[in-house]
């Protein structure tokens, strides 16, 4: 295995903007989820239903990450919540400064709950926190029962 030194760890640059994320929520008065989960997992699907079931008690927005495509964002919109797409091109997860950038364009004071839909893997967001207060795993039976065995880091953050 090759190591290359960047001179700064990423990470921790990572985490100080996460931190910045939560007090920035906990200073509105937001609670915030972070659905990680593989591609077809049911995340999407998942975060429609719960928003059907909360939005009558709760001001939701929604943060959907995705590599390239809107298709995810475009369905929580149906629900007439607001939502900010978030592409992150050839990042296989969202990071702090993304989400950073997208609690800019939300209208915190006027939100209870923030959903963040973050990119289909179940690698890559393990080491990335974005300043949520719960993270939630979603897995599919099509998966194995073996995917907690093959995947163990992301259920243990």
């Amino acid at each position: 295995m090759h190591v290359i030194h960047m001179g700064h760890d990423v990470y921790k640059a990572n985490d100080k903007i996460a931190e910045k994320n939560r007090k920035t929520l906990d200073k509105h008065g937001v609670f915030s989820v972070n659905v990680m989960g593989a591609i077809g997992s049911g995340k999407t699907t998942l975060i429609e239903e719960a928003i059907r079931h909360l939005k009558d008690k709760y001001r939701i927005a929604v943060v959907a990450g995705d590599v390239i495509a809107e298709m995810d964002a475009s369905r929580f919109r149906k629900l007439d919540v607001p939502t900010i797409p978030v592409n992150t091109g050839k990042e296989c997860h969202l990071d702090a400064k993304l989400v950073e950038k997208a609690l800019g364009e939300i209208d915190l004071d006027n939100t209870d709950l923030l959903i963040i839909e973050n990119v289909g893997n179940l690698i890559c967001p393990v080491d990335f926190k974005l300043g949520e207060h719960l993270r939630v795993v979603v897995v599919s039976v099509t998966e194995g029962d073996d995917i907690i065995l093959k995947h163990p880091m992301i259920f243990k953050t």
